[in-house]
This record gives C-alpha cells, sequence and structure tokens, in this order.
C-alpha cells in the first residue's frame, strides 16, 4: 500500500476522515436545520460530480455569493473534495464593485442567494460565455436554477476528481481597508496547515460546537470553521451578527467557542445579562482589530473561567496567538502583555524590519514581515503587487510592529495608517486606546486629515455614549496624561456609528474619504 506524507494531504481528506470517524456529530446546524459530518460528505460528493455536469473540472473556478448558510457550507467543502477553486464574494459590495469581482476571477458557476441574484443575473446577462447561476434559497427564477435541484443531478459514490495538495483550493479577496482590494491565491496545502494551526490553538474537538456570525467569505471564518472541522466539531451558523440572539444560542446549543471582532464581543457583553448561561463556554476567539483595554478587562472579568485567545493575522498570513494562559490578570506584567498579539505560529518566523529591510532589535518598531508555510501564493494576475508583498520567502504583512525580548509580537498600526503629524509618527491604535478609555465614549476611530501646518493632523471620529456629549476639549483632557503632546487629537468629529467592514475592522478608508470631502 503506497504511504502519503503529511504534506500531501488535503482539506478534502478532512472531510472524508470526518465521514468515518464522526459520521453521527453535526458538522452544520442553522436554524432548525442540521448537518451531519457523513451527509456533509455525501452532499458534497454529489455537489461535485453536478458541478462537473455541468462543464466544471478539476482547478475550474465557481463562486459563491450568500450570507452564512449550510449550502455555502457544503460548497466549501465540494471544492476542497474536488479540487475546484472556490471564489467568496462580499455581499456587503456594491453592485459595480460585485461585478469587477465576478470579471476577475470568471467563475464558470456561481452559487447564489436568492436576495442577491438578480443583481449577478444582470452583471452577467451580457456576457459572451456567462456562468451558470444556482439559487440558495427561495424559488428559482428564470435567469437560476435551483440549489436542491442542482444538487439532485449529481450522483454519490466518489467524487468526479480529487484534490492535490499542490491545488489552488480559493480566492479571497482583501478588506481593501489601505488601498483597492486585491485577490490572495491559497493553495490546499496552505489551508490545511491553517485548519490545523487553528484547531490546535483552539485546542477542540468533536464534542465542541462553535457559533460562526462572521461572514464565511471571510478568511477569519473560514480559518475558524477549518479549525473545527479538523478534529470533527460542530459549527452553529447564524445567517449574520446578532448579539441578542448570540447569548440564546450560547445556551440553547451548549456553545462551547466564540469567534468575535472586538466590536462584536462588546455587543456581546452589552446583551449580557445575569440570567443568561453561559457555562458551555470554554474559548473566546477575538481577532481582526485592535481591542481596547476596557473592552478586554470586561470580557475577563465577565466570563471567569473562560480562556481567551487573541489571534493575529491577515488574507494573506496568519500570524500569531496570545493563548489563554497570558490572559490571566492577576500577573504584575498583564496590562502590558495584553496588549500583545502573542508568540508567532509553529512553522513561522517573524522579524521586524526597517525602511532599509534590515533587521530591527527588541523593542524597535518596524514592518512586520513573515515566514510561514500558511501564507498565501499571491495576488490574482497581479505580479507586481506579488513581487512587492512576497520576496525571498519572506511576506510583507504592511503592519508595524515590534517584538519584546521574550518575543512577544506588538502590532503597532497599519503602515499606510500611521499619522505623520509635524513630522512625528502616531500609531493610531495608541490614541484610540487612550480616549476608548473616557467616560463618554462607546466607541471611537483615529485618523489622519490633511493640516497646513502639521502636515497631517490627529483626528478622532467617536460614537458618544447614551446621553454623552464630549468637546474636543474634555477629549484633549482627559488623554494629555497618557498621550504624548503631538498625539493628543486636534479636530474631533462625533458619529452614530463607526463604518465596519465584515471583517470588523473600522473602515478607515472610507473614513478618510468622508472626513476629506
Amino acid at each position: 500500500m503506497e504511504s502519503i506524507a503529511a504534506g500531501d494531504l488535503t482539506l478534502g481528506d478532512i472531510v472524508t476522515d470526518n465521514a468515518v470517524r464522526f459520521p453521527d456529530i453535526v458538522a452544520y446546524r442553522h436554524g432548525d436545520r442540521t448537518l451531519t459530518h457523513a451527509q456533509l460528505r455525501d452532499r458534497a460528493v454529489r455537489l461535485v460530480s453536478a458541478m462537473a455536469a455541468a462543464g466544471v473540472g478539476h482547478q475550474d473556478r465557481i463562486a459563491v455569493l450568500s450570507r452564512n448558510s449550510i449550502e455555502f457550507g457544503e460548497v466549501i467543502a465540494a471544492t476542497q473534495l474536488g479540487g475546484i477553486v472556490l471564489a467568496t464574494i462580499n455581499f456587503r459590495l456594491s453592485s459595480p464593485e460585485m461585478a469587477d469581482v465576478v470579471r476577475r476571477v470568471k467563475p464558470a458557476i456561481v452559487f447564489v442567494a436568492e436576495e442577491f441574484a438578480t443583481v449577478i443575473a444582470d452583471v452577467v446577462a451580457q456576457w459572451p460565455s456567462p456562468p451558470v447561476l444556482v439559487a440558495i434559497g427561495g424559488a428559482a427564477s428564470p435567469a437560476t436554477i435551483g440549489y436542491e435541484r442542482f444538487i439532485e443531478s449529481g450522483r454519490g459514490g466518489e467524487p468526479e476528481f480529487i484534490a492535490t495538495a499542490d491545488d489552488v483550493a480559493c480566492l479571497l479577496f482583501t478588506s481593501g481597508t489601505t488601498g483597492a482590494s486585491k485577490c490572495c491565491v491559497i493553495g490546499q496545502r496552505e489551508l490545511r496547515r491553517v485548519a490545523h494551526t487553528m484547531n490546535s490553538e483552539m485546542r477542540c474537538g468533536s464534542a465542541d460546537r462553535g457559533l460562526i456570525n462572521m461572514p464565511m467569505f471571510h478568511v477569519g471564518a473560514l480559518a475558524i470553521i477549518g479549525g473545527l472541522h479538523a478534529r470533527g466539531g460542530t459549527v452553529v451558523l447564524q445567517h449574520q451578527f446578532d448579539a441578542a440572539d448570540a447569548v440564546r444560542l450560547i445556551a440553547s446549543e451548549r456553545i462551547t467557542l466564540l469567534h468575535l471582532a472586538p466590536v462584536m464581543l462588546k455587543a456581546l457583553l452589552d446583551a449580557l445579562t445575569d440570567a443568561d448561561v453561559t457555562d458551555s463556554l470554554h474559548t473566546v476567539i477575538y481577532s481582526a482589530a485592535p481591542i481596547s483595554a476596557t473592552t478586554l478587562q470586561r470580557a475577563l472579568s465577565t466570563l471567569p473561567g473562560v480562556g481567551f485567545l487573541n489571534l493575529y493575522g491577515q488574507t494573506e498570513v496568519i500570524v500569531s496567538g496570545l493563548p489563554r494562559e497570558l490572559h490571566a490578570l492577576d500577573d504584575p506584567q498583564a496590562e502590558e502583555r495584553l496588549q500583545s498579539v502573542g508568540f508567532p505560529f509553529p512553522g513561522t518566523r517573524v522579524r521586524i524590519v526597517g525602511d532599509d529591510g534590515r533587521d530591527l532589535p527588541s523593542g524597535q518598531t518596524g514592518e512586520i514581515v513573515v515566514q510561514s508555510d500558511s501564507a498565501f501564493r499571491g495576488y490574482l494576475d497581479d505580479p507586481a503587487a506579488t513581487a512587492v508583498t512576497l520576496f525571498d520567502g519572506w511576506c510583507r504583512t504592511g503592519d508595524v510592529g515590534r517584538m519584546d525580548e521574550r518575543g512577544l509580537l506588538y502590532l503597532v498600526d497599519r503602515k499606510k495608517d500611521v499619522i505623520i503629524s509635524g513630522g512625528e509618527n502616531v500609531y493610531s491604535p495608541e490614541v484610540e486606546g487612550a480616549i476608548s478609555a473616557l467616560d463618554g465614549v462607546a466607541a471611537c476611530a483615529v485618523v489622519g486629515v490633511p493640516d497646513e501646518k502639521w502636515g497631517e493632523a490627529v483626528c478622532a471620529v467617536v460614537v458618544p455614549s447614551v446621553g454623552a456629549s464630549p468637546t474636543l476639549e474634555t477629549i484633549q483632557g482627559g488623554v494629555r496624561q497618557s498621550l504624548a503632546r503631538y498625539k493628543v487629537p486636534r479636530r474631533l468629529v462625533l458619529v452614530a456609528e463607526l463604518p465596519v467592514l465584515a471583517s470588523g475592522k473600522v473602515d478607515k478608508k472610507r473614513l478618510r474619504a468622508e472626513l476629506r470631502d
């Protein structure tokens, strides 16, 4: 019998292994619907067969445009088994942006939720060879095929073709927080490595039930789903995030693991009451954006006994994590340590480099560059951008950070978000942390705005707490004790809410544009 090296295993092997080892464990639950691991593989095989009958071959591309759903999970599993390339589309994009994504990906099939079907149908109507449109949920239209009818056209047994570790697995678009969105090419081997890294960091198995409310088109949700399924766990889906419903599901579904952006974690804490049951929880993962010390301290106090895990990475590469053991509040160094994003993951090396590309010593601030066996392979049809980001086996993150002598990594800012005021670098997360700790501030973001005297001025965009009316003077007075003078905001804008991307990050590109306009 021919042996298979670990490096030759694929994401599809996880789907198959789970069907054998944990056939009756629920793979996906959404509302009243459930799908076991055995059923997931069976329907995924039928999907591969149906796609093959529709003209899709090994390494051909398909796309999904949908909110979180079991069907989305089935399509993911089918592409993992058959070596079909999955492109995910952000449902929050405008019609022209969706059209651009579809044009760049050129999928043979688009699996599209009913609410977005008209948009995609209009986009592809004039194409010489439009993709097949398969409607998820609701009734099919003259332009679409119903999902169940499509899957019933396939046959069971074994997939028409089998994925290999060298295959491309996904085309995932970046958030585009600092510029135009780019399309990352990520392979089967790399995503399998991500799945097992996440599983190890989350410390979960087949008895675990993770609540996924981050959108499934985003790398964060895909990584956590992969980590849960790596050892036969269960994914409980929310169509989209709702704090009150999440609290209800934690109790009713005996959720053991949560994955939330900091803004979502704060909303969840606000929705919790003393009567709510959270004793099933053992892990809360927070990621995607900096978290304020106030929110983290509150979370640790509100959910005693729960392990917290901070993950840092981007679509291009996962980087590091701060494990639960280092979230202890009784340690005299806790306040400093909790500001870090932890240690690099196994198989990952991190350097801090200056503008000249040379390594900087511990404690000094520079760009974070990463070498990892889970890094992406490049940007789709963009060799110039790929050459800028990938060099000599390393990946430039575009993030500014530092490392301490122990090897803990601290994320300081996005390189393009650094504010240069009067020749001094101002890192927005530091200022945001100081402002967020003030009374009367529910949320805030800090960006640079053009200024004739200083080049850029520090501008605080603040969501006031209910009944509060913070002023520039009160904000300035509140942070002067903790911030150098050049970091203190010179301008203040009050807003009802901050624009947020699907990943949970504040959309600073949009904020800067609105302030400039």
